[in-house]
Protein backbone atom coordinates (compact mmCIF):
# COMPACT_ATOMS: atom_id res chain seq x y z
CA UNK A 1 0.00 0.00 0.00
CA UNK A 2 1.61 3.46 -1.04
CA UNK A 3 1.73 6.52 1.72
CA UNK A 4 -1.44 7.79 -0.34
CA UNK A 5 -3.13 4.88 0.55
CA UNK A 6 -2.23 4.65 3.96
CA UNK A 7 -2.92 8.76 4.28
CA UNK A 8 -6.00 8.38 3.51
CA UNK A 9 -7.30 5.47 5.12
CA UNK A 10 -5.67 7.20 8.49
CA UNK A 11 -8.36 9.95 7.25
CA UNK A 12 -11.13 7.69 7.01
CA UNK A 13 -10.67 6.13 10.19
CA UNK A 14 -10.70 8.98 11.87
CA UNK A 15 -14.02 9.54 10.24
CA UNK A 16 -15.65 6.54 11.60
CA UNK A 17 -14.94 7.81 15.38
CA UNK A 18 -18.38 8.22 17.22
CA UNK A 19 -18.86 11.61 18.25
CA UNK A 20 -19.15 10.74 21.90
CA UNK A 21 -15.80 9.23 21.54
CA UNK A 22 -13.77 12.35 19.84
CA UNK A 23 -11.68 14.08 21.98
CA UNK A 24 -13.07 17.23 23.06
CA UNK A 25 -12.84 20.25 20.07
CA UNK A 26 -10.30 23.36 21.23
CA UNK A 27 -11.42 26.77 20.31
CA UNK A 28 -9.17 26.40 17.58
CA UNK A 29 -11.16 23.94 15.94
CA UNK A 30 -14.52 25.76 15.59
CA UNK A 31 -15.03 27.89 12.43
CA UNK A 32 -15.18 31.32 12.80
CA UNK A 33 -16.92 33.78 10.98
CA UNK A 34 -15.33 36.03 7.82
CA UNK A 35 -13.94 39.33 9.87
CA UNK A 36 -16.06 41.36 7.89
CA UNK A 37 -19.01 39.68 9.92
CA UNK A 38 -17.44 39.45 13.24
CA UNK A 39 -16.81 43.00 13.29
CA UNK A 40 -20.42 43.35 11.93
CA UNK A 41 -21.95 41.41 14.64
CA UNK A 42 -19.79 43.44 17.33
CA UNK A 43 -20.76 46.46 16.01
CA UNK A 44 -24.68 45.34 16.15
CA UNK A 45 -24.12 43.88 19.93
CA UNK A 46 -22.27 47.16 21.06
CA UNK A 47 -24.57 49.42 19.66
CA UNK A 48 -28.48 49.64 21.74
CA UNK A 49 -31.24 49.90 19.08
CA UNK A 50 -32.74 52.48 19.13
CA UNK A 51 -36.25 52.59 20.59
CA UNK A 52 -39.20 54.50 18.74
CA UNK A 53 -40.61 57.99 20.60
CA UNK A 54 -43.83 56.32 21.87
CA UNK A 55 -41.76 53.67 23.81
CA UNK A 56 -39.72 56.49 25.28
CA UNK A 57 -42.66 58.46 26.07
CA UNK A 58 -44.62 55.18 27.41
CA UNK A 59 -41.55 54.46 29.59
CA UNK A 60 -41.44 58.43 30.68
CA UNK A 61 -45.39 58.18 31.60
CA UNK A 62 -45.87 57.66 35.46
CA UNK A 63 -49.73 56.92 34.85
CA UNK A 64 -50.08 53.99 32.47
CA UNK A 65 -52.45 53.53 29.74
CA UNK A 66 -54.35 51.10 31.11
CA UNK A 67 -54.27 52.79 34.36
CA UNK A 68 -56.01 55.51 32.92
CA UNK A 69 -58.73 53.64 31.02
CA UNK A 70 -59.58 51.74 34.25
CA UNK A 71 -60.02 55.27 35.82
CA UNK A 72 -61.98 56.90 33.14
CA UNK A 73 -64.58 53.97 32.61
CA UNK A 74 -65.31 53.60 36.12
CA UNK A 75 -65.71 57.37 36.66
CA UNK A 76 -67.52 57.30 33.57
CA UNK A 77 -69.77 54.96 35.11
CA UNK A 78 -70.37 56.40 38.25
CA UNK A 79 -70.98 60.20 36.53
CA UNK A 80 -73.63 58.42 34.12
CA UNK A 81 -75.53 56.95 37.43
CA UNK A 82 -75.18 60.13 39.29
CA UNK A 83 -76.34 62.07 35.93
CA UNK A 84 -79.02 60.23 35.74
CA UNK A 85 -80.34 60.70 39.60
CA UNK A 86 -79.76 63.95 38.54
CA UNK A 87 -81.66 64.05 35.84
CA UNK A 88 -84.43 62.33 37.31
CA UNK A 89 -84.84 64.82 40.01
CA UNK A 90 -84.40 67.79 37.55
CA UNK A 91 -86.51 67.04 35.16
CA UNK A 92 -88.93 65.93 38.52
CA UNK A 93 -92.15 68.04 37.22
CA UNK A 94 -93.29 64.55 38.91
CA UNK A 95 -92.73 66.64 42.17
CA UNK A 96 -94.11 70.19 41.14
CA UNK A 97 -96.80 68.72 39.23
CA UNK A 98 -97.94 67.22 42.25
CA UNK A 99 -98.25 70.12 44.18
CA UNK A 100 -99.58 71.69 41.37
CA UNK A 101 -102.58 69.24 41.05
CA UNK A 102 -103.07 69.48 45.09
CA UNK A 103 -103.10 73.16 44.72
CA UNK A 104 -105.45 72.84 42.16
CA UNK A 105 -108.15 70.50 43.93
CA UNK A 106 -107.74 72.88 47.07
CA UNK A 107 -109.04 75.95 45.01
CA UNK A 108 -111.26 73.67 43.19
CA UNK A 109 -113.25 73.29 47.06
CA UNK A 110 -112.42 76.57 47.81
CA UNK A 111 -113.52 78.07 45.15
CA UNK A 112 -116.69 75.76 45.30
CA UNK A 113 -117.35 77.26 48.54
CA UNK A 114 -117.11 80.57 48.01
CA UNK A 115 -119.97 80.30 45.03
CA UNK A 116 -122.24 78.38 47.33
CA UNK A 117 -121.81 80.97 50.41
CA UNK A 118 -120.69 83.92 49.35
CA UNK A 119 -122.10 84.83 45.79
CA UNK A 120 -124.55 87.20 45.15
CA UNK A 121 -126.50 86.33 42.19
CA UNK A 122 -127.60 89.45 40.86
CA UNK A 123 -124.75 91.37 41.05
CA UNK A 124 -122.59 88.32 39.99
CA UNK A 125 -119.91 88.88 42.86
CA UNK A 126 -118.66 87.47 45.36
CA UNK A 127 -119.74 88.73 49.24
CA UNK A 128 -116.48 90.21 50.67
CA UNK A 129 -117.94 90.58 53.97
CA UNK A 130 -119.19 86.67 54.12
CA UNK A 131 -115.87 85.74 51.88
CA UNK A 132 -112.83 86.74 54.14
CA UNK A 133 -114.24 84.54 57.07
CA UNK A 134 -114.30 81.75 54.76
CA UNK A 135 -110.96 81.92 53.67
CA UNK A 136 -109.07 82.62 57.14
CA UNK A 137 -110.49 79.11 57.88
CA UNK A 138 -109.72 77.26 54.72
CA UNK A 139 -106.50 78.82 53.67
CA UNK A 140 -104.94 79.23 57.16
CA UNK A 141 -103.98 75.37 57.33
CA UNK A 142 -102.80 75.45 53.74
CA UNK A 143 -99.89 78.13 54.06
CA UNK A 144 -100.66 79.40 50.47
CA UNK A 145 -101.92 82.65 49.94
CA UNK A 146 -105.16 82.89 48.79
CA UNK A 147 -106.88 85.74 46.00
CA UNK A 148 -109.82 86.49 44.64
CA UNK A 149 -110.64 88.95 41.49
CA UNK A 150 -113.58 90.12 40.98
CA UNK A 151 -115.25 89.11 36.37
CA UNK A 152 -112.90 92.25 35.69
CA UNK A 153 -109.71 91.28 37.10
CA UNK A 154 -109.57 93.60 40.19
CA UNK A 155 -108.01 92.72 43.24
CA UNK A 156 -110.60 91.95 45.78
CA UNK A 157 -109.70 89.58 48.62
CA UNK A 158 -105.91 89.21 49.62
CA UNK A 159 -105.12 86.68 52.27
CA UNK A 160 -101.89 88.14 52.78
CA UNK A 161 -103.16 91.50 54.67
CA UNK A 162 -106.31 88.60 56.04
CA UNK A 163 -104.28 86.84 57.81
CA UNK A 164 -102.17 89.60 59.03
CA UNK A 165 -99.38 87.52 58.61
CA UNK A 166 -96.10 89.07 59.33
CA UNK A 167 -94.31 88.40 55.47
CA UNK A 168 -90.48 89.68 55.97
CA UNK A 169 -88.79 89.91 52.98
CA UNK A 170 -85.12 89.46 53.31
CA UNK A 171 -82.31 90.11 50.93
CA UNK A 172 -78.89 89.47 51.24
CA UNK A 173 -76.48 92.42 50.98
CA UNK A 174 -73.63 92.07 48.32
CA UNK A 175 -70.20 92.27 50.46
CA UNK A 176 -68.16 95.46 50.93
CA UNK A 177 -65.83 95.69 47.71
CA UNK A 178 -62.46 95.03 48.58
CA UNK A 179 -60.25 97.29 47.86
CA UNK A 180 -57.76 94.16 46.59
CA UNK A 181 -58.46 93.72 42.72
CA UNK A 182 -57.00 90.12 42.88
CA UNK A 183 -59.42 89.60 45.92
CA UNK A 184 -62.15 91.43 44.39
CA UNK A 185 -61.61 89.05 41.40
CA UNK A 186 -62.28 85.75 43.40
CA UNK A 187 -64.80 87.18 45.12
CA UNK A 188 -66.89 87.79 41.98
CA UNK A 189 -65.75 84.22 41.43
CA UNK A 190 -67.09 82.63 44.28
CA UNK A 191 -70.09 84.59 43.90
CA UNK A 192 -70.64 83.16 40.12
CA UNK A 193 -70.12 79.90 41.17
CA UNK A 194 -72.41 79.73 44.27
CA UNK A 195 -75.18 80.98 42.17
CA UNK A 196 -74.13 78.19 39.46
CA UNK A 197 -74.30 75.63 42.90
CA UNK A 198 -77.96 77.33 43.68
CA UNK A 199 -79.15 77.20 40.29
CA UNK A 200 -77.86 73.86 39.66
CA UNK A 201 -79.26 72.50 43.23
CA UNK A 202 -83.11 73.91 42.45
CA UNK A 203 -85.91 71.85 41.03
CA UNK A 204 -84.93 72.63 37.88
CA UNK A 205 -80.84 72.68 37.29
CA UNK A 206 -79.85 75.83 34.92
CA UNK A 207 -83.84 75.91 33.57
CA UNK A 208 -84.92 79.12 32.44
CA UNK A 209 -87.80 79.75 34.15
CA UNK A 210 -90.21 83.29 34.20
CA UNK A 211 -89.68 85.59 36.92
CA UNK A 212 -92.51 86.19 39.51
CA UNK A 213 -93.73 89.77 40.20
CA UNK A 214 -96.55 91.48 42.17
CA UNK A 215 -99.27 92.34 39.87
CA UNK A 216 -100.85 94.56 42.76
CA UNK A 217 -104.76 95.17 42.09
CA UNK A 218 -104.56 94.30 38.34
CA UNK A 219 -104.74 90.31 38.04
CA UNK A 220 -105.07 90.33 33.94
CA UNK A 221 -100.75 90.21 34.41
CA UNK A 222 -101.19 87.05 35.04
CA UNK A 223 -101.35 84.11 32.50
CA UNK A 224 -103.82 81.35 34.37
CA UNK A 225 -106.00 84.59 35.88
CA UNK A 226 -106.86 85.20 32.23
CA UNK A 227 -107.30 81.32 31.23
CA UNK A 228 -109.64 81.11 34.40
CA UNK A 229 -111.89 84.31 33.56
CA UNK A 230 -112.30 82.33 30.25
CA UNK A 231 -113.40 79.63 32.52
CA UNK A 232 -110.66 77.16 32.46
CA UNK A 233 -107.93 76.27 35.15
CA UNK A 234 -104.58 77.67 34.73
CA UNK A 235 -101.41 77.31 36.78
CA UNK A 236 -97.80 78.69 36.01
CA UNK A 237 -94.09 77.82 37.45
CA UNK A 238 -92.29 81.32 38.01
CA UNK A 239 -89.16 81.54 40.18
CA UNK A 240 -88.72 85.07 42.55
CA UNK A 241 -85.45 87.17 43.49
CA UNK A 242 -84.88 84.50 46.20
CA UNK A 243 -84.50 81.94 43.57
CA UNK A 244 -87.69 80.15 45.50
CA UNK A 245 -90.26 78.71 43.33
CA UNK A 246 -93.84 80.01 43.06
CA UNK A 247 -96.66 77.99 42.39
CA UNK A 248 -99.80 79.59 41.22
CA UNK A 249 -103.35 78.02 40.41
CA UNK A 250 -106.46 80.15 38.94
CA UNK A 251 -109.83 78.48 38.62
CA UNK A 252 -112.60 80.18 38.30
CA UNK A 253 -115.48 81.13 40.85
CA UNK A 254 -118.72 79.98 39.52
CA UNK A 255 -122.04 78.49 40.13
CA UNK A 256 -124.37 76.81 37.67
CA UNK A 257 -122.44 78.44 34.50
CA UNK A 258 -122.33 81.54 35.89
CA UNK A 259 -118.82 83.53 36.94
CA UNK A 260 -118.71 85.37 40.24
CA UNK A 261 -114.74 85.77 40.01
CA UNK A 262 -111.27 84.20 40.31
CA UNK A 263 -109.77 82.25 42.80
CA UNK A 264 -105.70 82.38 42.49
CA UNK A 265 -103.83 80.08 45.18
CA UNK A 266 -99.95 80.99 45.65
CA UNK A 267 -96.87 78.81 47.89
CA UNK A 268 -94.93 81.27 49.80
CA UNK A 269 -93.09 78.91 51.28
CA UNK A 270 -90.28 77.78 49.18
CA UNK A 271 -90.82 74.50 50.88
CA UNK A 272 -90.23 72.62 47.62
CA UNK A 273 -87.07 74.00 47.53
CA UNK A 274 -85.70 73.28 50.36
CA UNK A 275 -86.13 69.49 50.21
CA UNK A 276 -84.70 69.13 46.45
CA UNK A 277 -81.66 70.65 47.86
CA UNK A 278 -81.33 68.77 51.09
CA UNK A 279 -81.80 65.73 48.53
CA UNK A 280 -79.32 66.61 46.31
CA UNK A 281 -76.99 67.69 48.75
CA UNK A 282 -76.66 64.40 50.44
CA UNK A 283 -76.40 63.08 46.56
CA UNK A 284 -72.94 64.89 46.08
CA UNK A 285 -71.93 63.98 49.75
CA UNK A 286 -72.74 60.17 48.56
CA UNK A 287 -71.05 61.05 44.93
CA UNK A 288 -68.08 62.38 46.17
CA UNK A 289 -67.74 59.23 48.73
CA UNK A 290 -67.86 57.02 45.75
CA UNK A 291 -65.52 58.78 43.21
CA UNK A 292 -63.03 58.51 46.62
CA UNK A 293 -63.74 54.38 46.70
CA UNK A 294 -63.86 54.79 43.08
CA UNK A 295 -60.68 55.80 43.02
CA UNK A 296 -58.90 54.41 45.14
CA UNK A 297 -60.40 50.69 43.95
CA UNK A 298 -59.10 51.68 40.50
CA UNK A 299 -56.02 52.17 41.95
CA UNK A 300 -55.82 49.03 43.73
CA UNK A 301 -57.55 47.23 40.80
CA UNK A 302 -54.68 49.09 37.87
CA UNK A 303 -51.80 48.20 40.24
CA UNK A 304 -53.01 44.29 40.47
CA UNK A 305 -52.99 44.92 36.80
CA UNK A 306 -50.99 47.43 35.81
CA UNK A 307 -48.18 46.97 37.17
CA UNK A 308 -47.33 43.42 37.08
CA UNK A 309 -47.98 43.62 33.12
CA UNK A 310 -45.19 46.52 32.68
CA UNK A 311 -43.00 44.35 34.98
CA UNK A 312 -43.89 41.84 32.08
CA UNK A 313 -43.17 44.18 29.33
CA UNK A 314 -39.88 45.56 30.98
CA UNK A 315 -38.65 42.04 31.52
CA UNK A 316 -39.74 40.81 27.85
CA UNK A 317 -37.72 44.02 26.74
CA UNK A 318 -34.56 43.14 28.51
CA UNK A 319 -34.74 39.64 27.03
CA UNK A 320 -34.80 41.20 23.61
CA UNK A 321 -31.49 43.72 24.19
CA UNK A 322 -29.52 40.81 26.07
CA UNK A 323 -27.09 42.58 27.19
CA UNK A 324 -26.54 41.22 30.74
CA UNK A 325 -26.88 37.27 29.73
CA UNK A 326 -29.80 35.47 29.64
CA UNK A 327 -32.68 37.21 31.50
CA UNK A 328 -35.50 35.31 31.98
CA UNK A 329 -38.93 36.12 32.60
CA UNK A 330 -39.94 36.55 36.52
CA UNK A 331 -43.09 34.06 37.14
CA UNK A 332 -45.33 35.67 39.65
CA UNK A 333 -46.43 31.84 41.62
CA UNK A 334 -48.46 33.91 44.31
CA UNK A 335 -51.35 35.40 41.55
CA UNK A 336 -53.84 32.46 40.68
CA UNK A 337 -54.72 34.48 38.35
CA UNK A 338 -54.55 35.26 34.36
CA UNK A 339 -51.65 37.37 35.33
CA UNK A 340 -49.97 34.65 36.74
CA UNK A 341 -50.82 32.39 33.90
CA UNK A 342 -49.63 34.91 31.52
CA UNK A 343 -45.84 34.94 33.24
CA UNK A 344 -46.04 32.18 33.51
CA UNK A 345 -46.55 30.81 30.10
CA UNK A 346 -44.20 34.17 29.31
CA UNK A 347 -41.22 32.63 31.52
CA UNK A 348 -41.80 28.93 29.94
CA UNK A 349 -41.71 30.90 26.45
CA UNK A 350 -38.52 32.52 26.99
CA UNK A 351 -37.09 28.99 28.18
CA UNK A 352 -38.55 27.12 25.26
CA UNK A 353 -36.74 30.08 23.13
CA UNK A 354 -33.59 29.43 25.06
CA UNK A 355 -33.39 25.70 24.44
CA UNK A 356 -34.09 26.30 21.27
CA UNK A 357 -31.50 28.39 20.44
CA UNK A 358 -29.27 26.16 21.94
CA UNK A 359 -30.21 23.52 19.83
CA UNK A 360 -29.81 25.94 16.86
CA UNK A 361 -26.36 26.13 18.51
CA UNK A 362 -25.06 22.89 19.04
CA UNK A 363 -26.44 21.70 15.64
CA UNK A 364 -24.22 24.26 13.69
CA UNK A 365 -21.44 23.10 15.63
CA UNK A 366 -22.17 19.19 14.84
CA UNK A 367 -22.43 20.14 11.09
CA UNK A 368 -19.64 22.49 11.67
CA UNK A 369 -17.57 19.34 12.73
CA UNK A 370 -19.10 17.21 10.18
CA UNK A 371 -18.27 19.00 7.35
CA UNK A 372 -14.34 19.74 8.98
CA UNK A 373 -14.06 15.83 8.29
CA UNK A 374 -14.49 15.29 4.77
CA UNK A 375 -12.99 18.71 3.90
CA UNK A 376 -9.81 17.56 5.92
CA UNK A 377 -9.59 14.28 3.94
CA UNK A 378 -10.63 16.09 1.08
CA UNK A 379 -7.43 18.52 1.38
CA UNK A 380 -4.76 16.01 2.06
CA UNK A 381 -6.64 13.96 -0.87
CA UNK A 382 -5.42 16.76 -3.17
CA UNK A 383 -2.63 17.25 -1.17
CA UNK A 384 -0.93 13.89 -1.87
CA UNK A 385 -2.98 13.87 -5.24
CA UNK A 386 -0.35 16.75 -6.65
CA UNK A 387 2.99 14.92 -4.93
CA UNK A 388 1.54 11.33 -6.50
CA UNK A 389 3.24 10.46 -9.83
CA UNK A 390 1.83 6.50 -9.93
CA UNK A 391 -1.24 6.28 -12.44
CA UNK A 392 -2.40 3.59 -9.65
CA UNK A 393 -1.87 5.83 -7.06
CA UNK A 394 -3.59 8.88 -8.61
CA UNK A 395 -6.69 7.27 -9.25
CA UNK A 396 -7.54 5.95 -6.07
CA UNK A 397 -6.70 9.42 -4.47
CA UNK A 398 -9.58 10.64 -6.93
CA UNK A 399 -11.88 7.78 -6.13
CA UNK A 400 -11.59 9.01 -2.53
CA UNK A 401 -12.21 12.85 -3.93
CA UNK A 402 -15.08 11.94 -5.31
CA UNK A 403 -16.83 9.94 -2.32
CA UNK A 404 -15.59 12.71 -0.31
CA UNK A 405 -17.59 14.79 -2.18
CA UNK A 406 -20.65 12.91 -2.28
CA UNK A 407 -20.61 12.70 1.14
CA UNK A 408 -20.48 16.61 1.45
CA UNK A 409 -23.31 16.69 -0.82
CA UNK A 410 -25.28 14.21 1.12
CA UNK A 411 -24.26 15.86 4.27
CA UNK A 412 -26.02 19.74 3.26
CA UNK A 413 -28.92 17.63 1.60
CA UNK A 414 -29.92 16.42 4.94
CA UNK A 415 -29.01 19.09 6.82
CA UNK A 416 -31.10 20.98 4.57
CA UNK A 417 -33.75 18.91 5.56
CA UNK A 418 -33.33 18.58 8.85
CA UNK A 419 -33.09 22.49 9.28
CA UNK A 420 -36.44 23.03 7.53
CA UNK A 421 -38.24 20.20 9.83
CA UNK A 422 -39.16 22.65 12.60
CA UNK A 423 -40.92 24.98 10.19
CA UNK A 424 -42.66 22.58 8.48
CA UNK A 425 -43.82 21.13 11.77
CA UNK A 426 -44.81 24.54 12.82
CA UNK A 427 -46.89 25.07 9.52
CA UNK A 428 -47.90 21.80 8.93
CA UNK A 429 -51.56 20.82 9.49
CA UNK A 430 -52.52 17.82 11.35
CA UNK A 431 -54.72 15.35 10.10
CA UNK A 432 -56.62 12.17 11.48
CA UNK A 433 -54.06 9.57 10.11
CA UNK A 434 -54.60 5.39 10.49
CA UNK A 435 -51.82 4.24 11.26
CA UNK A 436 -52.62 0.61 10.81
CA UNK A 437 -53.57 1.28 7.11
CA UNK A 438 -50.41 4.08 6.56
CA UNK A 439 -47.64 1.16 7.58
CA UNK A 440 -49.70 -1.76 5.38
CA UNK A 441 -49.35 1.24 2.41
CA UNK A 442 -45.53 1.09 2.58
CA UNK A 443 -45.36 -2.71 3.62
CA UNK A 444 -46.83 -2.93 0.15
CA UNK A 445 -44.71 -0.31 -1.46
CA UNK A 446 -41.63 -2.27 0.13
CA UNK A 447 -43.11 -5.92 -1.53
CA UNK A 448 -43.03 -4.44 -5.00
CA UNK A 449 -39.71 -3.38 -4.59
CA UNK A 450 -36.16 -5.41 -5.54
CA UNK A 451 -35.14 -5.36 -1.50
CA UNK A 452 -31.96 -5.96 -0.80
CA UNK A 453 -30.51 -9.81 0.40
CA UNK A 454 -33.92 -11.14 -0.25
CA UNK A 455 -34.80 -9.21 3.02
CA UNK A 456 -38.69 -9.18 3.58
CA UNK A 457 -41.07 -7.12 5.03
CA UNK A 458 -44.50 -8.25 6.73
CA UNK A 459 -47.47 -6.59 8.88
CA UNK A 460 -48.83 -8.61 11.74
CA UNK A 461 -52.10 -9.87 11.32
CA UNK A 462 -53.51 -8.55 14.57
CA UNK A 463 -52.66 -5.47 14.02
CA UNK A 464 -54.57 -2.41 15.26
CA UNK A 465 -57.32 -1.96 12.39
CA UNK A 466 -59.00 1.62 13.58
CA UNK A 467 -55.39 3.14 15.31
CA UNK A 468 -55.88 6.85 14.14
CA UNK A 469 -54.00 9.65 15.54
CA UNK A 470 -53.77 13.14 14.92
CA UNK A 471 -50.75 14.24 12.79
CA UNK A 472 -49.18 14.52 9.31
CA UNK A 473 -49.37 11.72 7.54
CA UNK A 474 -46.26 12.46 5.39
CA UNK A 475 -43.87 12.82 8.34
CA UNK A 476 -45.48 10.17 10.20
CA UNK A 477 -44.42 7.92 6.85
CA UNK A 478 -40.88 9.32 7.13
CA UNK A 479 -40.54 8.05 10.64
CA UNK A 480 -41.88 4.87 9.52
CA UNK A 481 -39.26 4.94 6.11
CA UNK A 482 -36.61 5.40 8.17
CA UNK A 483 -36.91 2.58 10.72
CA UNK A 484 -37.68 0.30 8.00
CA UNK A 485 -35.06 1.14 5.95
CA UNK A 486 -32.50 0.81 9.04
CA UNK A 487 -33.86 -2.38 9.97
CA UNK A 488 -33.82 -3.46 6.42
CA UNK A 489 -30.25 -2.34 6.12
CA UNK A 490 -29.09 -4.11 9.02
CA UNK A 491 -31.39 -7.64 8.76
CA UNK A 492 -29.17 -10.91 7.38
CA UNK A 493 -29.93 -12.40 4.17
CA UNK A 494 -33.43 -13.81 3.64
CA UNK A 495 -34.23 -11.59 7.06
CA UNK A 496 -37.38 -11.00 8.13
CA UNK A 497 -38.44 -6.97 9.16
CA UNK A 498 -41.41 -7.30 11.62
CA UNK A 499 -44.03 -4.04 11.64
CA UNK A 500 -46.94 -4.46 14.03
CA UNK A 501 -49.28 -1.75 15.55
CA UNK A 502 -51.30 -2.27 18.72
CA UNK A 503 -54.02 -0.14 20.94
CA UNK A 504 -52.22 0.21 24.61
CA UNK A 505 -54.57 2.42 26.51
CA UNK A 506 -54.83 5.48 25.30
CA UNK A 507 -51.82 5.37 22.83
CA UNK A 508 -51.04 3.52 19.84
CA UNK A 509 -48.01 1.48 20.28
CA UNK A 510 -45.96 0.43 16.62
CA UNK A 511 -43.35 -1.81 16.75
CA UNK A 512 -40.46 -2.24 14.02
CA UNK A 513 -38.15 -5.75 14.81
CA UNK A 514 -35.39 -6.87 12.73
CA UNK A 515 -33.28 -10.06 13.35
CA UNK A 516 -29.96 -8.32 12.84
CA UNK A 517 -27.12 -7.96 15.19
CA UNK A 518 -28.84 -6.05 17.75
CA UNK A 519 -27.56 -2.66 19.25
CA UNK A 520 -24.83 -2.37 21.96
CA UNK A 521 -26.58 -1.56 25.27
CA UNK A 522 -24.28 1.87 25.47
CA UNK A 523 -25.45 3.47 22.27
CA UNK A 524 -29.59 2.61 22.76
CA UNK A 525 -29.74 6.04 23.50
CA UNK A 526 -27.36 7.40 21.64
CA UNK A 527 -28.11 6.66 18.50
CA UNK A 528 -30.96 9.10 18.30
CA UNK A 529 -28.12 11.69 18.34
CA UNK A 530 -27.38 13.91 15.08
CA UNK A 531 -24.31 13.09 13.23
CA UNK A 532 -24.28 9.37 15.01
CA UNK A 533 -23.73 6.49 13.30
CA UNK A 534 -22.22 2.65 13.69
CA UNK A 535 -22.66 0.47 11.12
CA UNK A 536 -20.59 -2.33 10.21
CA UNK A 537 -17.92 -1.96 7.52
CA UNK A 538 -19.24 -3.91 4.85
CA UNK A 539 -22.03 -1.73 4.53
CA UNK A 540 -19.88 1.00 3.13
CA UNK A 541 -17.97 4.51 5.13
CA UNK A 542 -19.81 7.68 4.58
CA UNK A 543 -23.25 6.63 3.21
CA UNK A 544 -25.03 7.54 6.36
CA UNK A 545 -25.32 10.96 7.46
CA UNK A 546 -26.42 9.73 10.80
CA UNK A 547 -29.86 12.27 10.84
CA UNK A 548 -32.23 9.89 10.35
CA UNK A 549 -33.50 8.87 13.87
CA UNK A 550 -32.67 12.02 15.09
CA UNK A 551 -35.24 13.46 12.94
CA UNK A 552 -37.41 10.68 13.54
CA UNK A 553 -37.51 11.34 17.19
CA UNK A 554 -38.25 15.07 16.48
CA UNK A 555 -41.18 14.36 14.24
CA UNK A 556 -42.46 12.38 16.86
CA UNK A 557 -41.43 14.61 19.80
CA UNK A 558 -43.61 16.98 17.80
CA UNK A 559 -47.27 14.73 17.85
CA UNK A 560 -46.75 14.53 21.50
CA UNK A 561 -45.31 10.69 21.22
CA UNK A 562 -41.89 8.90 22.26
CA UNK A 563 -39.72 6.50 20.06
CA UNK A 564 -36.79 4.18 21.88
CA UNK A 565 -34.70 1.32 21.05
CA UNK A 566 -34.13 -1.88 22.75
CA UNK A 567 -32.97 -5.69 21.67
CA UNK A 568 -34.64 -8.77 21.31
CA UNK A 569 -33.11 -11.43 23.25
CA UNK A 570 -33.16 -15.25 23.31
CA UNK A 571 -34.25 -16.92 26.30
CA UNK A 572 -30.31 -17.23 27.20
CA UNK A 573 -30.31 -13.25 27.19
CA UNK A 574 -28.44 -12.98 23.80
CA UNK A 575 -29.17 -10.87 21.35
CA UNK A 576 -31.11 -11.86 18.29
CA UNK A 577 -32.35 -8.45 17.10
CA UNK A 578 -33.21 -4.62 17.27
CA UNK A 579 -36.82 -3.66 18.19
CA UNK A 580 -37.30 0.20 17.73
CA UNK A 581 -40.83 1.21 19.30
CA UNK A 582 -42.87 4.29 18.64
CA UNK A 583 -46.22 5.36 20.45
CA UNK A 584 -48.35 8.37 19.56
CA UNK A 585 -51.39 9.52 21.52
CA UNK A 586 -55.17 8.32 19.72
CA UNK A 587 -56.81 10.76 18.29
CA UNK A 588 -59.92 12.30 20.68
CA UNK A 589 -63.20 11.74 19.18
CA UNK A 590 -65.28 14.84 17.39
CA UNK A 591 -68.44 15.16 19.04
Amino acid sequence: MSVSDKDSLVVARSERTPPAARPERTPADKPLPPPERLALAERIQRTPRPMSADRLNHRARRISPLTRRILFFNAFALFILIGGVLWVQSSRAGLVQERIAGIRDQALIVAGALAEYTAIQERRVIDTAQAEPLLRQLIAPTHLRARVYTTGGQLQIDTRNLLARNIVVTESLPPPESTNPALAYLERGLAVAQGFYDRLMGVRPLAQLEPYFEAGQNGRVYTEVNLALGGENGSSVRVNELDKLVLSVAVPIRRFATLYGVLMLTTESGDIDDILKDERAALVKVFALAFGVLLLSSLYLAGTIAAPVRRLAAAAERVRRGRAGRETIPEIPDRGDEIGELAESLSAMTRALYDRIDAIERFAADVAHELKNPITSLRSAVEMLERTKDGEDRERLVQVIRNDLKRIDRLITDISDASRLDAELSRGHSQPVDVGRLLQTLVTIYGAMDMPRGVHVEVARDSAKAAVVQGMDERLGQVFRNLMDNAISFSPDDGRVRVAAHLNGGVVRTLIEDDGPGIPDDDLERIFDRFYTERPVEHGFGKNSGLGLAIARQIIASHGGRIWAENRLDVQGNRIGARFTVELPLARSRP
